[in-house]
This record gives C-alpha cells, structure tokens and sequence, in this order.
C-alpha cells in the first residue's frame, strides 16, 4: 500500500493537466489534496479549508498587486494545497510578487495558458478521491475483521502484527517495555540494532507516549509510533517505518486498530493469569500464618530457583482501597479490584519484578522479590516499587476519580520465612499515614522515623504514657474547644517563636499569648525545658496512634 497521500505531484500526472505548468512553489510537490475547490471571490480566508486544491480565473488580480499578495497570503495560511491560476479568460499575467512569495513558502502555482474547463477538473480529481477513499474504507473493513477473528480466536500477538504487515506493506517494530523488540517481517541482525538504539533512546519516558508520534531516524527513514495502552499505563508500542514525515489517514488508522488489538489481547491474557495463578494466594496466608517449614520450601513455592546464601531479597506491601459502597455498589467494586489486581500485575512484569500477589476484602497484598547481585540491587527494588505506587495512582487519578487508597511498605527481608514481618510493618505504614496529616504520603516503613520507635510501644503503655503528659490538656480542649493541643504542637514546631506560631496558626498574636498562658497554668512553668519538652513532643507525636488503638477497641 502506498504511504504517500495523494499530492501536488500527483495532480499534474493527471489527464487534465498535461498543458499546466509549475511555476512556483516546486518544493512543495507533495502537499496534500484533498479536495479541489473554484475560488472566484476577492477574500478567500472564511472558504477554503486545509488540503484544498484552489482552481480560479484570477479576478481577485485585476484589483492590484497588494491585494493579491494579500489573498495569496490568505491561501497559503489556510494550509491549501496550492493555487491553478487559468489564463485568458480574466488575466494575461502573474505579478512576480506573487510568485517570489508561492516560492517563499514552497506552495504550488500551477498556470493554465489556455482556458479550460474547471468542472471538468472537479469531477475527475473528486472522482479519483471518493474511489480511493471508498478503497481504503473497504480495505480498512476487511483488516478490522480480519482482526477481530484473530483477536477472538487466540492470544497470538505476533499474528496480529503480521496481519499489519501484510497491509502496510512495510517494516512493522514491536517495542515492548517487558520483552525484547520484535521485526515484521525479520530483519539483518545489523539493521535490527540500529534500529533499537534508536528506539531505545526515544523509550526512556515510556510512560510519556500517550499518542501517535513520528521519529525522525534520518531524511528518509521515520516511525509512525502507536502506544499500547491498558489501564492508562504504556506496556508496549506498534511501530511503522515509514519514507517520509507525513503518514496517510490510512496509515494511521492501522497502525491504530493494531494497537488496540494488541491491549485487548494483553489484557486478556492478564485476567487468564489472574484465575490461573490464585495459588499465590495460598502461599501468602502460609506466610502471614508462618505455616512453612523452609526457606527452600517458601522459595520453590514461589517458583524461584533454589536458595544460595543470601541470594533474594524481599519486600511486602499491602494496599488498602476505601471504596463509596453505596456509590460503587459490590459488583463494581469485584470488578474494580480485579482491574486493579491485572494493573498491578502488569505492572510488575513491566519492572520485570519475581511477585506474589493476593487480593483479600479491600487489601492487596503484594511480596516483591530481587536478586541481590550488588549493593544497588535494593535501592532498585524500592526504585521499581516506587515506579509501580505512581502508575497506580496515574491509573486511579484517570479511571476511578474519587477512590482513595492508602499504601504501606515494609522493610526488605532476605529470607521468605520472615515476610510476615514485613507485611506487619506495611500495615503499621498505612495507619500511620491514615491519621498523622504531616506522614499522609509515606509509603515506607523505612521513611517512618520516629514513628517505628511508637508502632513497636505497647498500645496500652503508649496510650498511658500520652494521656500521663498531655491528659490535663486533653481534658480541657474537649470542653472548652480552645485547640490548645494544636497550639502547643506548633509552638514546638516553630522552636518557640511566638510570630511564626500565630502566623502559622492563622490567629491574631494576643490570641496566642492567652493560650500559650493556659497552656502553661496546665502543664506547669516548665513545659518548654528540654527533659519536659521531648516528652511533650513524643507524645504529640504518639497521640493520633492512641486513637487508632481507640477506635478498634470501640470496634
């Protein structure tokens, strides 16, 4: 299939125009056409759209020069084809200012010396476009369900991508974020590594291709790229290379249905995946449960090779979604789930992540695992996982606007048998960043800080000790509402400065001072002395997590 539109060039091969003559604008060859459009009046601009092929007499000429500069101008802004100026019938010449400013801006003027009949050039060009146009629609239908049998009939991407080949008739890539890329039809070794560090460059932002897009690899070679997009995410592109900048609505259309297709069959294998892989659910409530005897046993279980020393490490997560139930309703919320649960699981091949994975009420548990070959091996894994929290929220923010969710991580293990606890410490995350407003967006145990040292107090003892120092406090703020808690946890985070306080707070100062005054008459003289204060300050810090501990008590 040819993947030049119909142009210029291809006009002046036409019956109809074998006494015209070029004589401007001949860079501009291969403009488009469209259509074709008689254009007698002196101001073009509200008349005439993008690709259209101007035919006229020239009575807008006889005005003068400056005026017909002036619609030339018009014409050519308007992104038309070119210009067919008919001599004899209203003008005899061309001012050269006209033809300098079609040579500027490479826009065709081709000159008819001798009359001739513009209805009849109408018709064949119009002619020519609609039976073209009907062929590539008839073309399209045939590939579209050609398609479809292929897409209903298997799993079979490179079958796919064949079928594109077969009516592009051209070079057909398949960059994969997962896989290695692919050629259709195969091509030398050498061109194929030319191509992929070409490729590979232009795919560091993968994410960032959310539409068709032209690479320029040199003069004359380009690649018509085609994201594959499911849940949001950009799992892989369709390529097409292509001999000039500018592809055919036809072109395109291809290259998109391909793409298409390809998400459907990637999603659908995913959901496959999903019900065949459900023992991974067993696996992790033998590890939640500490029901395994062996870290071989874990790992065989895991489908990893056999263990050698210290050769994983792990990491467990969990992700806590707040569904509207009334909104949602429970057949929306399985389906939401499950779409995430294929996001998510995508998503961790993409970062080319060993996983375990299990969707329990409103939780994901996830168990990430990494060869550990270096010092970096680690820092990568947090990097992937951080990678696999931001497409996730992308997805959510696009798809399901309003879902809140919640996400934990704990530690890295080097031993599957001690998961449990790193699970433990991914829940400890969340309801950390659920009611201290400063930690809402922690996602790491490791990033808690002073607030592993409060998950690992006792909740009664924590809950002792918070009420022993700010008790009085507490107390006093529920019948009288004056936010002296709020207060005191400013001031100390403003080292005591009285304006950054009041600032902060957005309160008049003498507002502050009377509290800071109660404050005071309460907790005593002292409360602002380093002994006193870092009890103080521990407690404010302590004082959210007493109230988780509240809340599922009164559960």
């Amino acid at each position: 299939m040819d993947e030049m539109p119909f142009c210029v060039k291809d006009v002046l091969e036409r019956p109809l125009f074998q006494r015209a003559t070029l004589i401007a604008g001949r860079r501009g060859m291969f403009r488009e056409v469209r259509w074709v459009h008689i254009l007698e009046i002196t101001h073009a601009a509200p008349y005439v759209s993008k690709h259209d092929l101007i035919l006229t007499t020239g009575l807008w000429l006889k005005r003068s020069v400056k005026s017909g500069l002036e619609y030339t101008r018009q014409i050519i802004d308007h992104e038309t084809s070119g210009l067919c100026i008919e001599f004899g019938t209203t003008i005899d010449e061309i001012p050269d200012k006209i033809i300098e400013l079609c040579d500027e801006h490479d826009f065709p003027l081709i000159l008819f010396r001798q009359p001739i009949r513009f209805e009849e050039i109408t018709q064949d060009i119009h002619s020519y476009l609609i039976n073209q146009h009907f062929g590539l629609l008839k073309n399209l239908e045939q590939f579209s369900q050609q398609q479809q049998q292929l897409v209903l009939r298997s799993t079979d991407i490179p079958a796919i991508l064949r079928l594109l080949q077969n009516y592009s008739e051209g070079q057909i890539l398949y960059l994969s974020a997962i896989e290695s890329n692919k050629f259709y039809p195969p091509v030398a070794t050498e061109t194929a590594e030319i191509i992929n560090a070409f490729c590979n460059k232009k795919m560091k932002d993968f994410d960032q291709i959310q539409e068709a897009e032209i690479w320029k690899m040199d003069e004359t070679h380009f690649i018509l790229i085609q994201p594959v997009v499911c849940f949001g995410q950009v799992f892989s592109c369709v390529g097409m290379v292509l001999h000039q900048a500018h592809p055919t609505e036809y072109m395109k259309l291809l290259i998109d249905y391909t793409a298409k297709a390809v998400a459907t069959v990637l999603l659908r294998t995913q959901f496959l995946e999903e019900r065949i892989l459900s023992n991974q659910n067993e696996l992790i409530q033998d590890i939640l449960s500490r029901r395994i005897e062996s870290e071989e046993q874990a790992q065989m279980r895991m489908g990893l090779p056999s263990p050698n020393g210290e050769k994983y490490i792990f990491v467990g997560g969990i992700i806590e979604f707040e569904h509207n139930v009334i909104e949602a309703g429970p057949e929306r919320m399985e389906a939401r789930n499950q779409d995430i649960l294929v996001l998510i699981r995508s998503l961790l091949k993409r970062y080319q992540m060993h996983h375990l994975l299990m969707m329990k009420n409103n939780q994901i548990y996830l168990l990430c695992a990494k060869e550990k070959v270096n010092h970096e091996s680690l820092p990568a894994l947090y990097k992937n996982i951080f990678g696999l929290i931001e497409g996730l929220k992308k997805y959510i923010d696009q798809a399901l606007a309003g879902l809140q969710f919640h996400v934990g991580f704990g530690k890295s293990k080097t031993q599957l048998l001690d998961m449990w606890l790193s699970f433990k410490e991914a829940y400890q995350v969340i309801e950390v960043s659920q009611t201290v407003p400063s930690m809402k967006d922690c996602c790491f145990y490791a990033k808690m800080g002073v607030y592993q040292l409060l998950k690992a107090v006792p909740q009664p003892t924590l809950g002792d000790f918070v009420n022993d120092q700010l008790g009085d406090l507490l107390d006093y703020d529920r019948k009288h509402h004056l936010n002296l808690i709020e207060t005191l946890d400013m001031y100390f985070k403003c080292m005591g400065s009285k304006g950054e306080t009041a600032k902060r707070l957005f309160i008049h100062r003498q507002t502050l001072y009377n509290r800071l005054e109660k404050i005071r008459d309460i907790l005593g003289e002292d409360f602002f002395e380093p002994h006193r204060r870092h009890c103080l300050e521990m407690a404010l810090l302590g004082h959210p997590l007493r109230d988780i501990y509240d809340r599922k008590s009164d559960n």
